[in-house]
């Protein structure tokens, strides 16, 4: 049977040697640097948390794992919550908008990535996307991570965009170069190197092929997506968040689409 948080956070307090009221003291200290009492843990509290499996607040907590020098993430971890999950959780809902997702600092976190049954993926070779991921494999954000950590974000395309179809099927998952913001003009031969771009519009997001055109950015979705082309004033309406360079996709979601109204 697996030990209690309690029973662990009171084994390393008595490890170091430290009263209730040291504790308490310490906390106090943090609370009066952070200008919260949420952070400050009263004795009695402290008594619960070891002794009756009370659950500390963040606050609480967070003041625990500086006074006992103990890894945040790995204390979140005693009381079921796993951070490198928080990826694969964001992944698995189906969620109809397309949205950015912020997992720079995220770097154990594992994702459902496709793998290229044929071997033809290139992670060093990804600036377009690339249309033979075949099957799902696990592999860890840090890898997605290696063109550029300082300009990449990631996103998930809503199940109810089919702009991109089916290049981007709905469900997918999607690397963004942000130093890719300006729109290229040309430089490809089909539409499978032509440049995708994440777009920010006044009213969400937005992935297409784009086009400038007196003081108006263009977003062309797929012709087989029978989504209508939208153009916002630019600069003002929209902005072009970066570049798509990494594609995970789904491809069982795509089927879907013979069933919309």
């Amino acid at each position: 049977m697996p030990e209690e948080p309690g029973r662990k956070l009171r084994r390393l307090r008595e490890r170091l040697q430290l009263r209730y009221r040291d504790v308490e003291e310490a906390s106090q200290r943090i609370a009066g640097r952070h200008s919260n009492d949420e952070f400050l843990i009263g004795l009695s509290r402290l008594a619960d948390i070891e002794n009756k499996g009370t659950v500390p607040s963040i606050y609480r907590l967070y003041s625990l794992c500086a006074i006992y020098g103990l890894d945040f993430s790995a204390a979140l971890g005693w009381y079921g919550i796993e951070l490198n999950r928080l990826t694969a959780d964001a992944a698995g809902l189906p969620l109809g908008e397309t949205r950015p997702v912020d997992f720079r600092d995220t770097q154990t976190a594992k994702i459902e990535v496709p793998e290229d049954a044929g071997g033809a993926l290139d992670l060093r070779q990804t600036s377009y996307l690339t249309r033979f991921t075949q099957r799902w494999g696990k592999l860890p954000l840090a890898l997605l991570d290696s063109l550029d950590a300082r300009h990449l974000r990631y996103a998930f395309v809503g199940t109810d965009d089919w702009t991109m179809f089916p290049v981007i099927p709905p469900g997918s998952f999607i690397q963004i170069d942000e130093s890719k913001r300006r729109v290229a003009k040309d430089g490809w031969f089909h539409e499978y190197e032509r440049p995708i771009y994440f777009v920010e519009h006044r009213t969400g997001f937005r992935c297409g092929w784009c086009t400038e055109k007196r003081g108006f950015l263009i977003v062309q979705p797929h012709s087989l997506s029978e989504v209508q082309i939208e153009m916002f004033r630019y600069p003002g309406e929209a902005e072009v968040v970066g570049q798509v360079v990494g594609l995970a996709m789904r491809l069982d979601l795509a089927k879907r689409r013979r069933t919309r109204s």
